[in-house]
């Protein structure tokens, strides 16, 4: 009965017998072969977003072509990546931009206007309370000062608040500010004053 051998078995028969056509091993070459690739995002120690790469078939199909990071290098493929790019990631342009030195009377524009936007704005601070109407956690100068760079856009630092105790109750208070005397007061006004609500949540 005649069989075919392969595999390391075809070596240990002596050189007497003739072996099997070379076409016959011909595919065991395509498992050490590798795919081009073009990546759609950028994975370290392979490559960027764009870039065309040589992996192994395996590779691709089991953990690239899944997770969408890379599609095959055709031109289809190609073209749409590249129109893609030009959209999303258009190149971007430096541009040099000369740094001016703010005087003395701009840097007191600047201080002028965030006075005014604190003095004429109401802040609206929300609070839970207790069955009595009470809150339950009061009102600190570090909580009106970071919610006054979230809601006002000013940064201001606690020792600009004139609050001697934290506020306790519901309702409006008027918190006095404490600015430089360079910066004028509005006429009729005796001092600047930051409008605080505190309303229940």
């Amino acid at each position: 009965m005649a069989y075919l051998q392969c595999g390391k078995n075809i070596l240990r028969r002596g050189s007497d017998q003739l072996l099997p056509n070379p076409l016959f091993f011909a595919a065991h070459g395509i498992r050490y072969r590798k795919l081009e690739v073009i990546l759609t995002s950028t994975i370290d120690k392979l490559g960027k977003a764009g870039e065309t790469v040589k992996v192994k078939p395996g590779y691709f199909r089991n953990h690239l072509m899944p997770k969408l990071l890379a599609v095959p290098n055709i031109d289809k493929f190609a073209y749409l990546i590249s129109e893609q790019r030009k959209i999303y990631q258009p190149m971007e342009v430096e541009e040099v931009k000369v740094v001016v030195p703010k005087t003395l009377e701009d840097k007191m524009k600047e201080y002028q206007t965030a006075a005014r936007r604190l003095d004429s704005a109401k802040l609206v601070l929300r609070k839970f309370t207790t069955k009595d109407n009470e809150v339950r956690e009061p009102v600190t100068k570090d909580e009106i000062v970071a919610e006054v760079a979230r809601q006002l856009s000013v940064r201001i630092e606690p020792e600009n608040l004139h609050l001697p105790a934290p506020l306790a109750a519901l309702g409006e208070f008027e918190v006095p500010l404490r600015l430089p005397r360079s910066i004028p007061l509005p006429d009729g006004k005796l001092q600047w004053a930051l409008q605080v609500k505190v309303r229940r949540e």
